[in-house]
């Protein structure tokens, strides 16, 4: 197992750092985001990649870059995180965020989001920036971190205001930021409504520098959704 300088795991290392990270931001009474494996995450992928064959299908265009990345999406519907497990590679570990109010409000939710989701707590009212950043090391590591900028879902398919916590998060980890666009969630499974067989799309798009603003990442997400 490698080891630092002074003889300590790196992955403990690192978890305290995060840790240290979440003190600073309010955040330490929130679980603290555990690393995922290509083999979980394969098998999230073979999971959703089944479910959703049996309520339409999903195509996918496009790839992830090599190494650690921020995807950002638009968020529909509760399908998008099915079918972002299902389309992006295993061999990036991807983490989802979600609603800590909503997703770890209760035992079950919590044990169905981090087990079927790969999800990790993203508080809505206050703190949420800590929460992003403590998935820092994982980004560094190459795995990739899923955010919907939107902050919730919408309520039609047009795209709302991008909040700025993803591209603070790909400057932090100096990763890209990657936008993505999800086709057919929202007649899937509408807000407040019920599953549909629809067939989805996802299309990745190209990467976009740390650099970028909200309003410019909004921008490639929307292109992709025309």
């Amino acid at each position: 197992m490698t080891r630092d300088r002074e003889g300590g795991d790196l992955r403990t290392t690192a978890r305290i750092r995060m840790r240290r990270r979440c003190v600073r931001a309010g955040c330490a009474h929130l679980p603290l985001p555990t690393r995922p494996t290509r083999l979980t995450a394969r098998l999230r992928r073979t999971l959703w990649r089944g479910a959703l064959t049996l309520t339409g299908g999903i195509r996918r265009t496009g790839r992830l870059p090599e190494g650690g990345c921020v995807v950002v999406a638009n968020h529909t519907s509760h399908a998008d995180t099915a079918a972002l497990l299902a389309a992006l590679d295993a061999r990036h570990a991807p983490r989802i965020a979600a609603a800590a109010d909503y997703w770890f409000a209760t035992p079950w939710r919590r044990r169905i989001c981090r087990r079927l989701a790969a999800g990790f707590p993203v508080r809505r009212t206050g703190g949420g920036l800590g929460d992003l950043l403590a998935m820092t090391e994982a980004l560094r590591s190459g795995h990739a971190v899923v955010l919907f900028p939107e902050g919730t879902r919408a309520r039609d398919e047009s795209l709302g205001t991008f909040h700025r916590g993803a591209v603070l998060l790909a400057r932090e980890a100096k990763v890209p930021l990657v936008p993505v666009a999800l086709l057919g969630t929202g007649e899937l499974l509408p807000k407040h409504g019920r599953l549909q067989r629809t067939r989805l799309t996802v299309r990745i798009g190209t990467p976009l520098p740390a650099t970028v603003t909200p309003d410019e990442a909004r921008d490639a997400v929307a292109a992709l959704l025309r």
